[in-house]
């Protein structure tokens, strides 16, 4: 195999296994959580809502996607796993913060 072969498939693997994202899991619970005020409640709401959109964002039928699942299909059922993980945790962390807010009687 000559240099620009090899440059080549060594670009194409490092592009296939950087396509495949993975959101960030976000902690359900902080410890510093009832401590916080109505406003930084809000903002880690919005934090949450955001960690929520681009898990959710992963999943779908991208470009990426779909050369992954044809490429690297182990790769893309880990993708979604977390990404569904991640969703979850999101939804789990908005759940506490709204309890929280309701607890504070947050506006």
């Amino acid at each position: 195999m000559n240099t620009i072969s090899r440059l080549v498939l060594t670009t194409f693997i490092v592009a296939l296994i950087s396509a495949c994202s993975t959101p960030k899991v976000i902690e359900t619970t902080k410890l510093s959580d009832r401590d916080l005020s109505c406003e930084s409640l809000k903002d880690e709401y919005k934090q949450a809502g955001q960690a929520k959109k681009e898990a959710e964002d992963v999943k779908g039928v991208t470009g990426t996607n779909t050369m992954a699942a044809i490429f690297f299909p182990v790769g893309i059922i880990a993708t979604y796993s977390n990404a569904n993980e991640a969703i979850a945790a999101a939804d789990t962390r908005m759940t506490r913060l709204t309890d929280l807010m309701d607890k504070k009687n947050c506006k």
